[in-house]
């Protein structure tokens, strides 16, 4: 078993233990597996694989072998066969042992690298002093947190970095120290089929189940305010996002290129589009249609350094709202017996770090609003340690009812609801919706959810969030003064308190299934309009 601490010296452990069936396969070049040129018999054994977790921006691939009915050891020794035939194969870089996270099962991958950050009194002489006696080496110092440090160790280190990592813990001086893990992330115009905008007609049936954007317009439109989307990959030469595209970035490749790179990159180019598409004719407007994109692509998995730079980036290039819908596995929200379900996400110190850090120090001092997607497990969103951060506002999903959407995440953390897709299913008695889903954005060129430039089903708590996100920025637009506290407490106020028989609000307003109600617009942007008098 290995241990890693969050937190510091008296924070929460996490467990790993070895996997007795999984395979982490790297290939040369970071190709894809299926792209790898391999010999018949490495064809063979991967034939008895099946993939459980995909890592594409590393060219890393974790599959289970197929087990056999003689037991664990004749399962242990399939796989390690499985790695003897792969580790000869021309293409294949490295095929090791994979670990999971032992309460929830979670495959982690682990890098030679470290998050360290010394206690704030401690000069930064001895910081290098204790870093080089460790026998590691600089990568980088971060600005996110005083006397922080990305670092690592040599190459071949492997399954000692968790030693490690403990022994520079204990060092007086050290506030917080953990190896670099990684898991993998996943994905939490006015159109007639826009019905989440304006009250509309889909078919012959009336849907009134919106935002209230036409109020919000009158006052503006978002214009001079920047969201920063962090997602998989945003088509910026799409029509809608013309102009107003400022500091792309690529931060899982260090480049200023953040378009799509993979065939599946299409889930950020739908987020933009609800946050700000332009609105042309037959095409998708989004919440704030004249505010400027900041397209931040982040392919790296949960937990990465990658990630942290995500919210730096945005916060030095000049960011007012972030938005992200990623987080980590979700439950199968049909399935209430999935142990999925029970399963809880530290979130890392270098990425809780990086998070305060665009709190407390974007927009000059007033900070940066971060948005999360609450979820789609039909699950507590207090499992979800990104979601539930009290320095974020998680959103959840409801419906073209004005009822929950039926996988949508719950619980304490959820702070606001806002409209997106649902389905119906007969087992819980969830009538089906209205309509597909939210008309948004979609890639231009190839790839893509839909045929055209255009897709009307997406939906999950990913489309809920970037609505937020446009919300936000129409209230910086109108009162720029407003800090990120403030703004996430007059969204608290600015809401429609819908299905209010079943919604269970408690005695200060709250919740558990839509937070404090589904965002108002034009309540918002008049709220943040009266707070400049």
């Amino acid at each position: 078993m290995y241990k890693v601490k969050y937190g510091g010296k008296k924070g929460k452990t996490m467990k790993l233990v070895e996997s007795p069936d999984m395979v982490v396969i790297r290939t040369e070049g970071n190709k894809e597996l299926e792209n790898v040129s391999m010999s018949k018999g490495g064809r063979d054994v991967m034939n008895l694989t099946t993939e459980v977790a995909s890592f594409p921006e590393t060219g890393v691939t974790v599959r289970r072998v197929d087990k056999t009915n003689e037991g664990l050891e004749s399962t242990i020794s399939q796989r390690d066969t499985t790695r003897a035939v792969l580790k000869k194969e021309e293409n294949i870089r490295f095929a090791g042992r994979a670990l999971q996270d032992a309460d929830t099962g979670e495959v982690v991958l682990y890098t030679e690298n470290f998050f360290v950050k010394f206690k704030d009194a401690v000069g930064e002489k001895t910081c290098l002093e204790t870093i080089k006696r460790h026998k590691l080496e600089v990568i980088s110092k971060l600005v996110f947190a005083k006397n922080s440090w990305f670092i690592k160790a040599e190459e071949g280190t492997g399954l000692e970095v968790f030693n490690i990592a403990e022994h520079m813990l204990k060092e007086p001086e050290v506030e917080f120290c953990h190896p670099e893990l990684v898991q993998e992330r996943r994905f939490k115009g006015i159109h007639p089929m826009q019905w989440h905008l304006t009250k509309t007609k889909i078919g012959t049936q009336v849907v009134d189940a919106h935002v209230n954007i036409e109020n919000a317009w009158k006052h503006t439109k978002g214009k001079g305010i920047v969201i920063a989307v962090i997602d998989d990959g945003i088509d910026i030469d799409h029509p809608e996002f013309a102009g107003r595209v400022v500091f792309p970035f690529d931060t899982t490749l260090n480049i200023d290129d953040p378009r799509p790179k993979f065939q599946d990159d299409n889930h950020g180019t739908a987020c933009a589009g609800v946050a700000l598409a332009a609105g042309l004719p037959d095409g998708a407007s989004g919440v704030a249609p004249e505010a400027q994109l900041m397209p931040i692509r982040l392919r790296s998995g949960l937990g990465s350094m990658a990630e942290a730079n995500a919210f730096v980036w945005a916060a030095d290039k000049g960011a007012h709202v972030i938005s992200c819908s990623w987080g980590p596995t979700d439950g199968e929200w049909w399935n209430p017996m999935d142990p999925v379900h029970q399963r809880q996400t530290v979130l890392p110190d270098s990425t809780r770090l990086a998070i305060d850090y665009a709190v407390k120090k974007g927009r000059k001092g007033k900070g940066c609003v971060v948005l999360f997607a609450a979820g789609n497990g039909n699950e507590d969103a207090g499992n979800d340690g990104y979601a539930s951060y009290k320095r974020v506002i998680a959103v959840c999903a409801s419906n073209d009812r004005s009822t929950r959407s039926v996988y949508s995440d719950f619980g304490k953390a959820v702070w606001v609801s806002f409209p997106s897709g649902d389905y119906g299913w007969q087992p819980f008695q969830h009538p089906a919706p209205f309509s597909k889903g939210l008309r948004t954005t979609d890639r231009s060129h190839d790839g893509g959810y839909a045929a055209d430039s255009y897709v009307d089903s997406f939906g999950g708590t990913s489309g809920a969030c970037p609505g937020v996100a446009g919300v936000a920025a129409l209230m910086l637009a109108v009162n720029p003064n407003l800090t990120a506290l403030q703004v996430k407490n007059l969204l608290k106020v600015s809401v429609q308190k819908i299905d209010k028989d079943k919604g269970q609000y408690d005695a200060k307003g709250h919740s558990i299934w839509y937070g404090f109600g589904r965002v108002d617009a034009g309540i918002a942007v008049e709220g943040a309009k009266k707070r400049r008098k």
